[in-house]
This record gives C-alpha cells, structure tokens and sequence, in this order.
C-alpha cells in the first residue's frame, strides 16, 4: 500500500514538473507569467511575425497590434465577436462562443472559454459590459479586424 502511494506520488510530481518546466516550442522562460509584470510592462511578444503559439502569453493590447500576436483560440474569440459586431448583435455569453465554436456545451469547456475571454478582457482586448457577457474592446473593433 504504502509502495503504491509513493510511486502515484512520483508520477504526480514528475508530471508537474514537466508542466512547470518550459517546452522546447515555448515562447516564454520559466520565470516569465502571463501577468504583466509588476513595473507595468508589457509581458514579451513572440520574436516572429508568425501566429503566436498555443500557450503563449497574451499581450497587452495597443494600437497596431495586429491579432497574429495570439494564439489561434484567442484569434478565434475575436473572429467571433467581430462577426457579431459586424451583424449588428450585441455580446456573446461564453456558453453561446462554445456553440459557434461547435464544442459541447459542457461546464469544462464553457469555463476554458470564460478563462480565455478573461485574459482578453484584463489585457485589453475585450470588453465585458454586462458579467459574462463580452464584445470587442472599442479601439479593437475600430482597428478593422487586425488580422
């Protein structure tokens, strides 16, 4: 029994350890977060022009900030709501994202949604007018797309 535990334990912690450690295809170092950091600046922007990568950091949003700066899921929430915009719409709920993503709408992925659209909305790129309802940021939607 106790044999057992220690080994689950093992593989837990290498587990966690390879989550924790920076991948080879990694924008970011070990230390960096996808919080700006506490002197105000702006968190490190892929080096390339190329669509950034999945888990990469998102950056704050400025003007001329072209959308290709985020990752693919994130470029997709954005395509969304521009499309709303564009048809007149109002916000999107994160349940109703799922459904135009065509993803089930189960607890696990409307909450994956919600986490995304927070981290939009804190950097800048959305706006949530009512709670849990979110829309382009105006100086986004006015730049046309970015993509």
């Amino acid at each position: 029994m106790a044999e057992r535990e220690w080994r689950e334990w093992g593989i837990a912690r290498s587990r966690v350890g390879e989550v924790l450690s920076p991948g080879e295809g990694d924008i970011a170092g070990p230390g960096a977060a996808e919080e700006p950091s506490d002197r105000g600046e702006p968190p490190a922007l892929p080096a390339s022009s190329e669509a950034a990568k999945p888990k990469s950091v998102v950056p704050m949003w400025r003007a001329g900030l072209a959308w290709s700066a985020l990752s693919a899921d994130y470029q997709r929430i954005l395509q969304a709501l521009a499309d709303r915009g564009r048809l007149g719409q109002g916000p999107l709920t994160c349940q109703e994202m799922a459904g135009c993503f065509g993803l089930d709408p189960v607890l696990a992925k409307i909450e994956a949604l919600r986490s995304k659209a927070k981290r939009l909305t804190a950097r800048g790129w959305l706006a949530e007018p009512a709670p849990g309802r979110f829309t382009l940021a105006k100086a986004v939607a006015g730049q046309g797309g970015g993509s």
